[in-house]
């Protein structure tokens, strides 16, 4: 997973970059910023929102694939050639294998699958490709190392025994609160996988899979010979022995477990996922709990035209992102932050269309506040009322903190920028309906997660279902720093607000020994950073406090020789440290965001990266990133963005501009 950082070059060269970077021409900075917003602004649809591509791995195309055939229905003509088309181009070319972000390292899970896909659509397993991703495979031990999401797939097709597949049985859907396990203590995006797996694991259904094709060649043993599948290598003393013995003993009872709570747990189950369906955008609005809600459907005997068959499917089919000889699936859509965060950057860049498409996005966004429906959130806060945005075009049971916080910037800004404008809508009440709910889940230690509060049962982390580790949604420093911005923007103090107090001891709190902080839902350190200095600065901590300056010279000490800013996705290790990588136009916008948050405006370092992206500036208007700047999951599932070296680089260069022109050196704003 690691790339490699630019090379240091030595401290004569370096000495004479930094002489040449010290000053720099705000008239190119000008043309810059023109150039990204026309290019901008000119995406926005007649709406007036913004969508763009999120691009995650090679699972969720693969997967798509292997969906269809599970049910022996095929998608629309020549999409499976375009799905292959990609594959192949993504397969790496030092491994052979697949990685989780671009030019990353080997992993098994992405490559059994996309290996699988390929031989599927009808690739010779002799063929080049298809020999050397094999030979990747079992020199790494086979696809018996494969992760637990994986070896259920290979479960579903016959290629490996149920007992490969940790034991979830579907009677967890009676378990009361009180118990160790429960559906209120995992994470949202688990629960919306794991209870329609549930129904599958029960059933044990076996894939239709029209074309007969098997992956047993990529064993080097054979499965059912196996013993000893994989645990969680996040699973520690006590946890290890604990719920390995819990496992074993499911195992070899749940055969035995009695038919009619059975049928009543599954009866739970499927209705917890039909209430939740939600339409055309689907269960959870993510891909894996979409699939898997067709795939409980299919096997429980729900025919192919059920009205609830049908939307699920159409809401899988519009994740599919089709080019001309290409396409790929996306893990979900992202309108609601792509609209808000390109809002921030167009009235940060100012003008008359620039500001003029920013409205436009806000006045599409205020009617999809989640105002009627309490989600699962208010299992630990039932006393809140509902009042946030979610991230997809629909997702009501679950909307996000980021998100909310990220809008309500924006209208607020777009309020203050052009409050005596006769026809400035008023976002007062949104904001004041989407305050109240943000501030109802804060949790006990003062921090913000991104969809409940106080998901952090830690211990669950260890099951062996969750060998990924990302069963829970804690509280993290960038969400809480969001809440934090959004709170100060609106006019909060520490004084005046105990819960805004409360964050801030937080974010102090949670500060890395080198000085930064770490990003669960932007890559990695360099993201966290960001994200509090921003909100450090709105809730006025001076920038003399000392983890401000220590800080600061973090980011400068990371800077790259070519001005910009890179961060690799291997910092997010089970010991999370951060790794030095090539400069991408998104990180390097954070970083300058950040050292301009912390008042460092005039440093030769943000010269030096203002530089940088006017240099890496495309004709379009736009900046080029193929790597990953984003995490789903960290350590098993990463996200690239489409949309962040369009919005985040013009947002940095036009603050740039606009402290250097302007009477202050303060940021004015929560972001």
């Amino acid at each position: 997973m690691r790339e490699a950082a630019a090379p240091k070059p030595d401290s004569k060269v370096e000495s004479l970059q930094r002489a040449k970077t010290r000053d720099i021409s705000l008239d190119s900075v000008e043309r810059g910023i023109h150039a990204a917003t026309r290019a901008l602004s000119d995406l926005v649809q007649p709406d007036g929102h913004i969508c763009f591509e999120l691009e995650a791995d090679a699972t969720i195309p693969s997967e798509y694939i292997l969906f269809h055939q599970f049910r022996a229905t095929n998608p629309r003509p020549g999409l499976e050639q375009k799905i292959g088309n990609y594959l192949r181009r993504t397969q790496s070319g030092k491994h052979h294998g697949w990685s989780l972000v671009h030019d990353g390292a080997f992993d098994m899970s992405c490559t059994v699958k996309a290996y699988f896909a390929l031989k599927m659509i009808g690739d010779d397993i002799e063929s080049a490709h298809m020999r050397k991703a094999r030979a990747a495979i079992l020199s790494r031990g086979g696809a018996r190392n494969a992760n637990v999401f994986t070896r259920f797939l290979l479960a579903l097709y016959g290629e490996v025994p149920w007992r490969a597949v940790p034991a979830m049985p579907v009677e967890v859907m009676h378990l009361p609160t009180w118990f160790p396990f429960h559906l209120d203590k995992v994470s949202y995006w688990a629960r919306c996988t794991m209870v329609p797996l549930f129904v599958l694991q029960a059933k044990k259904p076996v894939a239709r899979n029209p074309r007969g094709i098997r992956i047993q060649e990529l064993f080097t043993t054979p499965p059912d010979s196996v013993r000893s599948w994989p645990g969680s290598p996040h699973a520690t003393w006590p946890w290890t022995p604990i719920f390995g013995g819990i496992d074993r003993v499911l195992q070899k009872t749940e055969r035995y477990f009695p038919k009619t709570p059975r049928k009543r747990a599954i009866d739970k189950a499927v209705a917890w996922v039909s209430e939740r369906l939600n339409g055309e955008d689907g269960l959870g609005a993510i891909f894996p709990a979409m699939v898997n809600s067709v795939l409980m459907y299919d096997v429980l005997g729900y025919a192919t035209d059920h009205p609830q068959v049908r939307i699920a499917c159409e809401a899988i089919e519009k994740l599919v992102a089709e080019k001309e000889h290409e396409a790929y699936v996306q893990p979900c859509l992202s309108p609601v932050w792509d609209t808000a965060l390109s809002a921030h950057a167009l009235l940060e860049a100012g003008g008359g269309q620039a500001e003029g498409a920013a409205r436009d996005g806000l006045d599409w966004l205020t009617p999809l506040q989640v105002l009627d429906i309490k989600g699962d959130w208010a299992a630990t806060k039932p006393d809140v009322r509902p009042g946030g945005w979610a991230f997809q075009y629909a997702n009501p049971h679950y909307p996000d903190l980021d998100d909310t916080a990220v809008v309500v910037m924006a209208m607020d800004r777009a309020m203050r920028q052009h409050g005596l404008v006769s026809d400035m809508p008023d976002y007062a009440t949104p904001i004041a309906r989407a305050r109240e709910w943000v501030e109802g889940l804060q949790s006990a230690d003062g921090g913000w997660a991104a969809f409940d509060a106080d998901n952090n049962h830690h211990y669950l982390n260890h099951i062996p279902f969750s060998d990924h580790g990302a069963l829970l949604d804690p509280p993290t420093a960038d969400v809480t720093a969001r809440v934090v911005s959004m709170l100060s923007q609106l006019g909060e103090t520490r004084q005046s607000s105990r819960a805004l107090d409360r964050g801030v001891t937080y974010l102090l709190n949670d500060q890395e020994t080198d000085g930064s902080w770490y990003g669960r839902w932007g890559m990695n350190f360099i993201y966290g950073t960001w994200s509090v200095l921003c909100a450090l600065n709105a809730a006025g901590v001076a920038g003399s406090h000392p983890q401000i300056r220590k800080s600061v010279e973090w980011l400068i000490r990371i800077q790259n020789p070519d001005g910009g800013w890179g961060e690799d996705a291997s910092s997010y290790k089970v010991d999370p440290e951060f790794e030095a990588g090539y400069s991408t136009a998104s990180q390097t916008a954070w970083a300058l965001l950040a050292l301009m948050a912390a008042g460092e405006v005039d440093d030769p370092a943000v010269a030096r990266g203002v530089n940088y992206l006017t240099r890496t500036q495309g004709a379009d208007g736009f900046w080029s990133e193929e790597r990953y700047t984003a995490t789903g999951f960290p350590r098993v599932f990463y996200l690239r963005y489409h949309g962040y070296p369009k919005f985040f680089p013009l947002w940095a260069m036009a603050r740039f501009r606009n402290l250097k022109l302007g009477n202050s050196r303060q940021v004015a704003y929560g972001m």
